[in-house]
């Protein structure tokens, strides 16, 4: 198997193998495979295809028949489609390291993803995007990292790793494995042109530069791309989907644990908006990867929701790889055509994305020398024991009383409504976010609604986008305190309580956001999980992200953080009390 992964290749060793290449194109030596009857998408012009494809050294080398190989596979009755890009995902979202994540989305056809790590790096800083870029040198699947540009996303919240500025992400600049700026989620620090914001934008106009701009439309809109950001995968509606378009925005269609934007986007996706429409997960934990898939799961729902195939599996290959400048180079990816990589998906059925195999590079995944493994072994110094808390007392978990700001949680949103209730009404509960970097803040503590109406018991997370503080839902002080000493004690993870008793947990132990342990194993214990929380009176399909994400206070429009609730509209800190 090549990579040639570093951009630095010596220039006679890639002159060698553009030669065998060359050489099994004109048939002077053998392929390494070659695929008959193969009827392949021709992802240029979205139209079928028959033919062979022939691969030496890890690329597709021709597609004429006639050349001979070391082995051959007869595709018969099947299709082949490029393999499939993540345009945007966390990977810690997962909840597993990238060996694992590896793992889990190359059978799915994932073979390449362009990830942000700011998520370990809101808790370890620098630390925490070395630690991404020298694990995507070590992956089979091709891990692209964005370098992180809001850490934190804002000052209203504590995080661990600090304030990243534009000189801290300078050095990186030049590494093989980055490919440019990753989500600007401070778009208001882009609209008041915030020095430390337009340094970081200044740093990375000749790169990509992506974006996160909820509900940001008209003149603010303009001024959002007038700085160079070319992306945004924040998009709920088709028509401020269609306005991004419109002004040079590339839009990522997000399928998430939680958040779900496809159907709501679906009917913007055409032949003449592909070009810059991808699809991307975000978020997406191990249970729904495994039940439903990753971003195959998003090709086959985009084919049921109306869009033609060829275009969706266009949007899940060559859209993202021409974005970020994949499709250039000696391992350019996103196509079937001689001179991409061999990343190939053969199906069983094109239309409901049903897959037989899968190659990376022209191998078998099936066929992946695991005696690498050690090669992947993470190194977890400094990443561990992250969570430095003292666990407060109940009654220091109770907010106000009387008429209050209430979150509104709405199942499969990140975007939450602002309500006004008292603070006992039926289905308002008790959320509290904790700091947990060891500075002996105190709990901040509000209410939140949509957790169901009869909720009895407490949820509990040390995953609180992005700063990853301790969150906690509940009805009774009582119960959260347990809930929240239940995690810190795992040194982070989810945990599940009721009545005193924790009822299920996992642990979370790398950074706080990831197990050590396989997808089987996480998978499993989440879901105890759920059907913890289901037990309690919780309804909601995934609560552990759902509860991460009120937390975020760049996402409108109600938020809590450690340092107080805060009305994302209006950009501060508000009093829970009316």
């Amino acid at each position: 198997m090549l990579f040639f992964k570093n951009k630095g290749t010596d220039i006679a060793v890639m002159a060698k193998h553009l030669k065998n290449r060359i050489d099994a194109a004109e048939g002077r030596i053998a392929c390494d495979l070659v695929i008959r009857n193969a009827e392949y998408l021709n992802i240029f012009t979205c139209e079928w295809s028959n033919g062979e494809i022939a691969i030496a050294d890890g690329a597709i080398v021709a597609l004429e028949p006639g050349l001979h190989g070391r082995r051959y596979f007869d595709a018969k009755g099947k299709t082949i489609v490029p393999g499939f890009i993540d345009a945007h995902v966390h990977v810690e979202s997962s909840l597993m390291t990238p060996r694992h994540f590896e793992e889990a989305i190359l059978p799915h056809g994932t073979t390449s993803a362009v990830c942000d790590p700011h998520e370990l790096a809101n808790v370890a800083g620098i630390k925490g995007i070395s630690y991404f870029l020298n694990s995507a040198d070590k992956l089979t699947m091709d891990l692209w990292v964005m370098l992180s540009s809001c850490v934190p996303a804002t000052d209203m919240e504590t995080n661990g790793g600090g304030i990243i500025k534009a000189a801290d992400l300078l050095p990186f600049i030049t590494h093989p494995r980055q490919l440019g700026l990753a989500e600007m989620m401070n778009y208001p620090g882009v609209l008041s042109a915030q020095e430390d914001v337009t340094e970081k934008l200044a740093a990375f106009q000749q790169m990509p530069i992506d974006g996160h701009s909820p509900l940001v439309r008209g003149s603010a809109l303009s001024a959002y791309a007038s700085s160079g950001i070319s992306t945004c995968h924040e998009s709920s509606t088709a028509d401020e989907a269609k306005e991004k378009l419109q002004k040079g925005i590339s839009i990522w269609i997000r399928e998430g644990s939680v958040a779900k934007d496809l159907q709501s986007l679906a009917p913007i996706l055409t032949l003449a908006t592909s070009t810059n429409i991808g699809f991307c997960t975000d978020d997406r934990n191990p249970v729904d990867i495994a039940r439903e898939g990753h971003i195959d799961h998003i090709v086959r729902s985009a084919i049921r929701f109306g869009v033609p195939m060829e275009i969706a599996y266009r949007c899940a290959s060559w859209t993202p790889a021409r974005h970020y400048g994949l499709d250039r180079g000696f391992n350019r990816v996103g196509a079937i055509a001689p001179g991409y990589s061999a990343d190939l998906v053969i199906l069983d059925n094109a239309q409901t994305c049903a897959i037989s195999s899968v190659l990376k590079r022209g191998v078998w995944i099936s066929e992946l020398d695991r005696s690498r493994s050690d090669l992947l072994q993470e190194s977890v110094s400094g990443l561990r024991n992250t969570v430095r808390v003292r666990i407060p007392e109940a009654h220091e978990l109770e907010g106000p009383k009387g008429r209050v700001n209430v979150i509104g949680a709405v199942e499969n949103k990140i975007i939450t409504q602002k309500l006004v209730l008292n603070h006992d009404s039926c289905g308002v509960a008790k959320l509290s976010v904790l700091e947990r970097y060891g500075n002996g803040h105190p709990p901040a503590n509000a209410y939140v609604s949509g957790f169901g109406d009869s909720l009895h018991g407490a949820i509990s997370s040390s995953v609180g986008h992005d700063s990853h503080n301790l969150i906690v839902v509940g009805d009774k002080t009582t119960d959260m305190r347990v809930a929240l000493a239940a995690i810190a004690e795992m040194g982070g993870g989810f945990a599940v309580v009721q009545n005193g008793y924790v009822l299920a947990k996992l642990a979370l132990p790398f950074g706080g956001l990831m197990s050590d342990q396989a997808q089987a194993r996480v998978r499993s214990e989440l879901q105890r999980l759920r059907e913890a929380s289901q037990s309690i009176g919780c309804p909601l399909g995934e609560p552990f992200l759902q509860l991460a994400f009120l937390s975020l206070p760049v996402i409108p429009s109600l938020k809590l953080t450690d340092k107080g609730l805060v009305d994302v509209d209006r950009f501060q800190i508000v009093p829970v009390s009316v």
